[in-house]
C-alpha cells in the first residue's frame, strides 16, 4: 500500500519494495489508467505528474530511495504530439507546461532522497530529463537515448543544458544536442552520460540492488552528499533557465509546426525556408 499522497497519480504506477518498503518504485506509463503497453508518453496529465512526484517523494519520511523506470517497449517516449500541438497553439498551455518543465528539473535536483533510474529502449523527453538527472542512472547497453528538441524545431531546453556538458563534456553535448544524434546506453556509459550500462536482463536487478544499498545507508550522509554535489547543477541554473525560455519561445514559432507535421507524416523535417 502507498500513502494517500500517491493516489492522485494516474500515469505513474507507484509501488513499494525492499526492506521496510523503503524503496519507492515509480513506473512511467502512457496517460490514462493502465497505459497502452507500448511506450510511456507524456500528455497533459503525465507531464505534470512527472514534475510533481518528486515533491511527494521528498515529503514522505518512509521513503529512503526511489527507482524510476519505464513500461512496455521503452523508458519514455517524450511528450505526445497532442500536447506539443496544444503548446504551439495556446499561450496558456505553453506557460503552464513551461512551469512544469522547470519544476521537473529543479524538483529532481532538490529532492533529498536518492533517485535511481533504469532506462531501456527509447529514452526521450521529460522522462529522459528525470532519468539523466537521477543520482544513479542505469541504462541497458541497447537503450536509445535521444534529445529530440532541434529535430522538433525548438531549442534544447528541458534538462540538456544544465547537465549534459557536466556529464559528457561540452564537445559531446553539442554534437548530440545540435544533431539529435541517438546514443546507445553502452556509448552513454563510455562518455559518462550515464552511471552504468548493463545487459537487458540485468537492468532491474541492478537498479534494485543499487536502490537497496542506498536505502540501507546513512540517510544524512547520502542526502547531504547529494545536496552538496547538486550545487554543481544549481550553479548552472541560469544556463538552464535561459535554455528553457528559448525552447518555449520556439513553441510559439513556425519551425515547431513543421517539426510536428514531419513527425505525424513520418518524414524528415524541412526547415530550408527558414533563415
Amino acid at each position: 500500500m502507498t500513502p494517500d499522497r500517491y493516489q492522485k497519480y494516474q500515469t505513474l504506477h507507484i509501488t513499494r519494495r525492499g526492506k521496510d518498503n523503503a524503496v519507492l518504485d515509480i513506473q512511467m506509463r502512457a496517460d490514462g489508467p493502465g497505459g497502452n503497453g507500448k511506450l510511456p508518453t507524456s500528455g497533459h496529465a503525465g507531464h505534470w505528474e512527472l514534475s510533481e512526484i518528486w515533491r511527494d517523494v521528498g515529503a514522505d519520511d518512509s521513503v529512503r530511495c526511489a527507482v524510476l523506470r519505464g513500461d512496455g517497449m521503452g523508458f519514455s517516449g517524450g511528450g505526445d504530439l497532442a500536447l506539443v500541438q496544444d503548446m504551439a497553439d495556446d499561450f496558456a498551455v505553453r506557460t503552464r507546461v513551461w512551469k512544469e518543465a522547470r519544476d521537473l528539473v529543479y524538483n529532481v535536483i532538490n529532492c533529498d532522497k536518492p533517485i535511481v533510474s533504469a532506462m531501456h529502449g527509447p529514452a526521450v523527453g521529460a522522462g529522459l530529463a528525470a532519468g539523466l538527472l537521477a543520482d544513479i542512472s542505469i541504462a541497458t547497453k541497447t537503450a536509445k537515448i535521444v534529445d529530440g528538441h532541434t529535430r522538433l524545431g525548438v531549442a534544447a531546453g528541458d534538462h540538456a543544458v544544465i547537465v549534459w556538458p557536466l556529464l559528457c563534456s561540452m564537445a559531446k553535448a553539442k554534437y548530440y544536442l545540435l544533431l539529435c544524434e541517438p546514443i546507445t546506453g553502452a556509448e552513454a556509459e563510455r562518455i559518462g552520460l550515464v552511471s552504468l550500462a548493463v545487459n537487458d536482463d540485468e537492468l532491474l536487478p541492478k537498479a534494485y540492488e543499487v536502490a537497496d544499498r542506498l536505502a540501507a545507508g546513512s540517510p544524512t550522509a547520502i542526502r547531504w552528499t547529494k545536496y552538496a554535489l547538486n550545487n554543481w547543477l544549481r550553479q548552472a541554473g541560469p544556463n538552464f533557465d535561459t535554455s528553457l525560455a528559448l525552447e518555449f519561445m520556439g513553441f510559439g514559432g513556425p519551425d515547431v509546426r513543421e517539426g510536428v507535421a514531419s513527425l505525424r507524416e513520418k518524414r524528415p523535417p524541412d526547415f530550408s525556408q527558414r533563415p
